[in-house]
């Protein structure tokens, strides 16, 4: 009996461990499966490319982009029927660090709204001339150093590239510092911008007093120091002036705009502080005008051509702007093959 039991039991104890061995080897495989997506196969790989999120086509969003400056927001309208051209949007010298004004002083969210375009509008960068700059203000206590060039050339398009939109098929508009910044953009980036737009720029800033007007400016705006941008007329300053880099602007389309700086039908002043607004718009304008026929004048000697528009009455303001962007506008498209 103690022979016949002995004999029996190692049938079901070798079964026993055979199922024991099967139920470790299944686990194994099921651990490595779930570790590592990447053995599963193809049915359950990621796509390579595929855009991390985006909003329904024609929807408005504030975005953080991770920068060489910390996280900069920037406001985007995607394109109506989600398409991957793009308009970039610059500011002025008093940029915010809460919304881009193209956003909310214009109709420029309702006139792009049926386009099959997105903008994009960054926040911030006020006085920077969406430059690199050589170090941080001295005069204001910054804490870091802009790095607007590199942030709109090559971390912001790596970014939006993930959303759809194409980092080649894109034009960039600006009005005043952000008119000089267009253009050098493109200038420098012809393979990103396609079209370039200038409103009431600053397109000459080498040009006999501009840079002490522009010290006073920036002083004014954020006690920015002109000197911690760049030294004056180093290789650096003369980068940024589109009189002196106007030849790389060969076969670029651009628009080109400023008035006289005689006050017209968005001029309403009231009391004492919107006239002295207005005489200071006055005067911006004026300037503007002089940068701008003195770049034209350069354009027509080195036979580049660009579309002008000249108007007498208008002031440094967003009304004026505004009429600009809706006049660039089929350009913009047009270069865009919109």
């Amino acid at each position: 009996m103690a022979a016949q039991g002995f004999t029996s039991c190692p049938k079901k104890v070798r079964s026993t461990r055979r199922g024991s061995r099967r139920w470790r080897r299944a686990l194994v495989a099921a651990a490595a499966v779930i570790t590592l997506p990447g053995l599963a196969g193809p049915a359950l790989a990621m796509p390579a490319h595929a855009p991390i999120h985006r909003t329904p086509q024609g929807g408005f969003e504030e975005l953080m982009v991770p920068s060489s400056m910390g996280p900069v927001k920037v406001q985007v309208q995607w394109a109506r029927h989600g398409g991957d051209a793009a308009l970039y949007l610059l500011d002025g010298l008093r940029a915010r660090d809460d919304f881009n004004a193209w956003s909310f002083e214009t109709g420029a969210l309702q006139m792009f709204a049926e386009d099959d375009v997105t903008l994009v509008m960054p926040v911030g960068g006020q006085s920077s001339f969406y430059a690199d700059w050589r170090m941080p203000s001295s005069t204001n206590g910054q804490k870091f150093t802009y790095r607007w060039e590199t942030f709109l050339s090559e971390e912001l398009p790596a970014f939006l590239e993930q959303y759809g939109v194409s980092r080649t098929r894109n034009a960039v508009a600006g009005l005043s510092m952000g008119g000089s910044a267009a253009l050098a953009l493109a200038a420098y980036h012809r393979d990103q911008f396609q079209h370039a737009s200038s409103f009431s720029g600053y397109l000459n800033i080498s040009a006999p007093g501009m840079r002490e007007a522009i010290r006073i400016a920036m002083l004014d705006a954020g006690r920015f120091n002109v000197d911690s941008m760049a030294w004056p007329w180093s290789p650096q300053w003369l980068r940024m002036d589109p009189f002196v880099f106007a030849p790389q602007l060969r076969g670029l389309p651009m628009y080109v705009s400023s008035a006289w700086g005689i006050p017209g039908p968005h001029d309403n002043p009231e009391g004492a502080v919107g006239y002295f607004n207005t005489l200071n718009a006055v005067a911006l304008e004026a300037l503007s005008m002089v940068n701008t026929l003195s770049f034209m004048t350069r354009l027509n000697d080195l036979g580049i051509g660009a579309r002008y528009s000249l108007p007498t009455r208008g002031t440094h303001s967003w009304g004026y702007w505004n009429d600009q962007l809706a006049g660039a506008r089929p350009d913009i498209l047009a270069a865009l093959g919109l």
